[in-house]
């Protein structure tokens, strides 16, 4: 018989210390988005799932719970992503004419965990630009994303940039079936030349050659050298190739703390990003902290297809990389109903401090507060002494 309070797997209960961080954490990146602009929206948890699915593509659909709704009888969706919801937002709610910014942090459930120790159930945070085609909004959302993980204590932080263009400009014009693309797009993931081959047989020779060369195409800015001189000289690949340099002598200037480097055949999400793309990673990290960049298409399925370009990120895998702080100064008080007791602590509550009152029996429990100070009565008043 199994357990009634065990849990589903990949599902967790958040304990008081680490439920503090990732509250605290979600403040700190939401004010991060309000300094730069952003508005804040809440998206509803639950959709009617045609609406929720429209345009997002099979895997979603496959990461997306079902349910059916008790007073319509319709199917329901449990969001697995708020990107698509925001779209909804900007183009059908709001429906303004020049820029929006918006930004957005709550939970997203999945049907499958992202990987081994992944949970089911992340807290996602993310910020979307939309109306502005030129790459300054692409700068714009990349500060953003790093400026974000740096206020949240992340150390060692490396960008990894990419461009969706590179491969469909490669591509362009080749006769292949959804299946086989299907599968180049899972070679060039692996980088793995002898699957490229065999796959690319029969297409032009300067298309093999070009697969073959972004198995290889990883590194620092060297890359994007090597990338000019190898691949065909085709418009997107050389749009593509001159965003990677700006995008990466931006973050060389802005951000010189951070490390730079590019994976041209990196292809997660590719029938979803329309241009430059980044990831960032914490130090020691072999698994992306924040993933985005330009999505122009999101909202055509909302019948509105304008320019688009964003980020989301997983605050409970976040506050992992995190530098943790300890534990949180408090002031210990006695418990008790005199007058002057009562208006010190809210005095003190009043001026930001945690304030833990001891309950009579529980003088030594430890708790997550690190009580360093105490209000004590001196003169006939209460004070604050450190112990």
């Amino acid at each position: 018989m199994t357990s009634a309070w065990l849990l589903p797997e990949h599902i967790a209960d958040v304990l008081p210390s680490e439920a503090r961080r990732i509250e605290e954490l979600r403040r700190t990146v939401l004010d991060a988005a309000r300094v730069y602009g952003y508005e804040l929206v809440m998206p509803p948890l639950l959709e009617h799932l045609e609406s929720l699915l429209t345009g997002t593509g099979h895997e979603l659909d496959l990461r997306t719970f079902k349910l059916v709704d008790q007073l319509s009888g319709r199917t329901l969706g449990l969001r697995a992503d708020t990107t698509p919801q925001v779209a909804r937002i900007d183009a059908h709610l709001l429906n303004r004419d020049g820029i929006t910014r918006l930004c957005y942090c709550g939970p997203v459930a999945h049907t499958r965990p992202a990987g081994l120790h992944g949970s089911r159930e992340p807290l996602q945070f993310g910020a979307e630009l939309y109306g502005h085609a030129g790459l300054e909004a692409d700068l714009e959302v990349q500060d953003l994303a790093l400026d974000s993980l740096r206020a949240a204590g992340v150390p060692g932080l490396v960008l990894d940039l990419a461009d969706a263009r590179i491969v469909r400009g490669l591509l362009a014009g080749v006769a292949c079936d959804p299946a086989r693309l299907n599968e180049v797009y899972a070679a060039l993931a692996a980088k793995d030349g002898t699957a490229l081959q065999a796959l690319g047989s029969g297409f032009a020779a300067e298309v093999r050659q070009g697969l073959q060369a972004l198995t290889s195409l990883y590194g620092d800015g060297e890359v994007l050298d090597i990338a000019a001189a190898r691949l065909p000289q085709r418009p997107l690949i050389t749009a593509a190739l001159a965003d990677l340099r700006r995008l990466a002598a931006h973050a060389a200037i802005a951000h010189p703390d951070v490390r730079v480097g590019f994976d041209l055949a990196d292809l997660s999400g590719y029938a979803y990003y329309s241009g430059a793309r980044f990831a960032v990673y914490g130090a020691g990290s072999s698994d992306s902290l924040v993933r985005g960049g330009r999505y122009d298409e999101v909202g055509a399925v909302f019948g509105r297809n304008r320019p688009a370009v964003g980020f989301s990120a997983d605050l409970k895998e976040v506050v992992q990389r995190a530098c943790p702080d300890g534990r949180r100064a408090a002031v210990r008080a006695p418990w008790g109903e005199e007058t002057g007791l009562r208006a010190a602590v809210r005095a003190l509550r009043a001026g930001g401090e945690t304030v833990v009152c001891v309950l009579p029996g529980h003088e030594h429990e430890v708790q997550e507060f690190d009580c360093d100070r105490e209000i004590v009565q001196k003169g006939g008043q209460w004070v604050v002494r450190p112990l």
